[in-house]
């Protein structure tokens, strides 16, 4: 008896000597809170400017592909790029199918069916910023290579294949050779094409963008572009560069 006594005594001891876990208050908690979000606030724009210089680099490496593709075409038909204003009007859409700028139709579609057999990808037609965003919602930058159900999309701007005009305007390149398009192109003294010294000035494929200080621009797109502040570009001897341009953010 005297044995279950102390045996309770000392339970009862062992349970006033238990230490309850410490809660946190609602001070500590809101504490925590604030510096949590203060934290974030500083880090969400560093991550978010490395998650677009990465893309901004897989864009210049889509249009690097390009521009040798470009070039591996010309190899295979005797130093002349591609004339194919056919596609350019026979695919979805057909040619310019919207009534305000760019007043001729840049997308190029037609570029990654016949540059394929050397990309061996639709994939690099495309900018990851593009994607998913505003710019992607354009009509005046998506095309598709056919009207079939998921069919790879294009998302950049070939400038000097926008018209199908015959004949061929001079600051357009179809069927030309390199030295014709640089002489054809400074002939044309067109300011937006610029005028070229050589084959290193002549831009072939570019990022989409909607300057602002176009007035037929719509106000919900002026001034839109896929960089900050800029756009890539590759041009007819293949390398590229980041352009800076004041007229987007």
């Amino acid at each position: 008896m005297q044995s279950n006594q102390n045996r309770t005594e000392h339970d009862d001891g062992l349970n006033m000597n238990i230490t309850r876990p410490h809660a946190f208050t609602l001070i500590e908690l809101l504490v925590v809170i604030t510096i949590i979000a203060i934290l974030a606030a500083i880090l969400f724009p560093v991550f978010s400017q490395a998650r677009e210089k990465a893309r901004q680099a897989a864009c210049m490496s889509n249009l690097g592909q390009i521009g040798t593709a470009m070039a591996m075409y010309e190899q295979d038909y005797d130093e002349i790029l591609p004339s194919r204003r056919d596609l350019k009007v026979s695919l979805p859409g057909g040619w310019k199918p919207w009534s305000v700028w760019p007043t001729s139709d840049p997308r190029c579609a037609w570029a990654a069916i016949v540059l394929y057999p050397y990309t061996k990808s639709y994939d690099i037609w495309i900018c990851p910023t593009v994607k998913g965003s505003q710019m992607g919602r354009q009509i005046q930058v998506i095309q598709t290579i056919s009207s079939d159900p998921g069919a790879p999309l294009t998302g950049y701007w070939m400038w000097r294949f926008d018209r199908p005009d015959d004949p061929i305007p001079l600051s357009d390149l179809w069927g030309k050779s390199d030295d014709q398009s640089v002489l054809d192109l400074q002939a044309a003294k067109d300011p937006n094409a610029g005028y070229p010294n050589s084959v290193s000035d002549v831009e072939i494929c570019v990022d989409p963008y909607f300057p602002s200080t176009i007035p037929t621009v719509p106000a919900s797109i002026k001034g839109l572009g896929v960089h900050f502040g800029g756009r890539n570009r590759v041009f007819l001897d293949t390398h590229v560069k980041f352009f800076r341009d004041y007229r987007t953010h």
